[in-house]
């Protein structure tokens, strides 16, 4: 029987000197911040384009390899950020997302005495007192805590229902690593909030203080037991879902007990097959349960990784479903207010039709594009947008010749770069689920097309809020009614522009080209005297060593003048 001990025997990896820890954190992200904008920003404003091109794949891989490393090697929220990069498989290259899979699964386990230590400290009694039995193997091991499989004694086990269980017990000295990791991660932020083509779209520390909420929620069991309960209660009487109990009598802060679900893991396509469940009807139905907790409960996981979904057989015929899903850790789990559930709607329900205006109004009503921005051309390219690419599954875009990508990205670039967006505080947790989700759904079948999910969804979507359209009509009515309103004087002023010769007619589009064209010229003009003023110095430095130098040294200012000229138009 051991004794109950202190968790200071265990020390976290990475954990030793926080200090260090945290430089360590920040040099990676200042180096990589820095070679992106050296080889993405700087070689393309002086034509170098071809050169970032040709070494972008190598670049990705050597980033993945790294990043790879640094998080196991610290584990602690860096994990966090790998897992969730390794699950882009929709839009990250798989240089990267290959490497970082592994991230999901390999993460090395805590020594079975330091976390006896501490769960024998949180449930004050030994193991032995509290569980019939207890593995000494960890079932799983993630970067905020790992799980063993248990037995409940038969009193207990009688008064919850429950005799095997999974035991959660957060990794010792966690709480002091998120602390550091979150401070790193603040500073990144403040980098990257002085980054203008950034602090337009988001306000990144914001946005980092929304990651840190949802980090600290996640260290608390307690939390995490609650959200449980309450995902129950939201798919209560779904036959697709399925949700362990809780074993209150057993939690605290840093323990949490619950029901042994373990099953399938989803994406475990011979699993899957070898129970006779075809993996490319497992991905519709994940896509509709988690458009239901989004766009109609309004409480979501958060974190749907491979790792935390099961795919569990039902076999006792008492369901018309033939397997269910069972979801896991709701340490992590993001709430959409009314208002903006009411936007998703319209966002998802303008995606389905292919309305490039509609989605574009949408987007405007969730608070993602400032209100009163000049939409003329996003809604043109969404349409654009559309008609070409709209309606593809991932394996078919996958055929698309890369250049028309290419050439579509650079005038999409263009028109998104010109208008107001920002990114609401809780889209954060919106994105990363859906990201997650179209991640699962392309590994369990590379030819599944979101769009077959998200048709029939927005068709109920609508019906559903067709009562609401007699209120839309007066909406409209109103409006038109305002715009008759004030047409006689709108038209009068128009006639005395005309008169006084004051009108004037714009073309934003067009003006924008050519500020680009002008930018453009100058940088091409800064960088062949830099260029000239160079050579010019190293020849001459073969005879008159103080000029030549004087001349390579002062080669500096146009070279300077073409890499941040037009810094503004950006």
């Amino acid at each position: 029987m051991a004794s109950v001990r202190s968790d200071r025997a265990y020390q976290v990896p990475g954990a030793g000197n926080t200090r260090a820890r945290y430089r360590r954190i920040l040099r990676f992200a200042a180096y990589y911040l820095a070679i992106t904008w050296f080889f993405e920003l700087a070689l393309p404003r002086i034509g170098l384009v071809k050169i970032a091109e040709a070494t972008r794949t190598k670049r990705m891989r050597r980033f993945a390899q790294r990043f790879h490393v640094l998080a196991l090697d610290l584990g602690g929220l860096m994990i966090k950020v790998g897992q969730f990069m390794s699950s882009r498989l929709d839009v990250l290259p798989p240089e990267i997302t290959a490497e970082l899979e592994g991230l999901q699964d390999e993460v090395p386990p805590v020594p079975f005495a330091a976390i006896r230590a501490l769960a024998e400290a949180e449930l004050g009694s030994p193991l032995e007192n509290l569980f019939a039995s207890f593995d000494e193997v960890p079932i799983a091991a993630a970067s905020l805590g790992q799980a063993h499989r248990a037995r409940l004694l038969p009193a207990d086990a009688q008064d919850t229902g429950l005799d095997t269980v999974v035991v959660k017990v957060q990794r010792p000295g966690i709480d002091k690593i998120v602390e550091v990791d979150l401070a790193a991660l603040r500073k990144v932020g403040g980098w990257l909030s002085h980054v203008r083509i950034v602090s337009r779209r988001a306000d990144m520390p914001a946005l980092v203080e929304e990651f840190a909420q949802t980090s600290l929620e996640e260290i608390d069991y307690l939390n995490e037991a609650a959200n449980s309960e309450r995902f129950a209660v939201d798919f209560a009487g779904d036959e697709r879902v399925e949700v362990p109990l809780v074993a209150w009598e057993r939690c605290t802060r840093r323990v949490l007990t619950l029901e042994d679900v373990t099953a399938i893991k989803i994406t475990d396509a011979h699993a899957l097959a070898a129970a006779g469940i075809d993996p490319a009807e497992v991905a519709p139905v994940f896509a509709s349960v988690m458009f239901d907790q989004m766009f109609g409960n309004g409480f979501f996981h958060a974190d749907p990784h491979p790792g935390n979904i099961f795919v569990t057989p039902v076999t006792d015929g008492s369901s018309v479903h033939p397997w269910k899903l069972t979801f896991i850790d709701f340490g992590m789990m993001g709430e959409v207010p009314a208002s903006t559930r009411t936007g998703l709607r319209k966002l998802l329900i303008a995606a389905a039709g292919r309305d490039g205006k509609g989605l574009v109004r949408a987007i405007s009503d969730v608070g993602v594009l400032v209100s009163g921005a000049d939409t003329a051309e996003l809604e043109r390219a969404m349409t654009q947008l559309f008609a070409r690419f709209g309606g593809m599954g991932f394996a078919e875009l996958k055929e698309v010749d890369p250049r028309e990508f290419r050439d579509f990205a650079v005038e999409f670039g263009d028109v998104v770069r010109s208008l107001p967006f920002q990114l609401p505080e809780n889209f954060l947790l919106i994105i990363r689920a859906m990201s997650l989700t179209s991640g699962v759904c392309s590994s369990l079948d590379q030819s599944f097309n979101l769009w077959d999910s998200v048709e029939p969804y927005a068709a109920q979507l609508l019906r559903d809020e067709r009562g609401n359209i007699a209120q839309d009509v007066l909406q409209q009515a109103l409006e038109v009614a305002g715009i008759a309103v004030r047409l006689p004087k709108r038209l009068d002023g128009l006639v005395t522009q005309i008169e006084d010769g004051s009108l004037s007619v714009t073309n934003p589009r067009l003006e924008r080209r050519m500020e680009r064209l002008e930018r453009t010229a100058r940088r091409t003009v800064s960088a062949l005297v830099f260029g000239g003023v160079l050579i010019a110095g190293a020849l001459v430095r073969a005879d008159d060593t103080v000029l030549g130098s004087v001349l390579m040294i002062a080669s500096v200012l146009p070279l300077l003048h073409a890499l941040l000229a037009g810094r503004r138009g950006h």
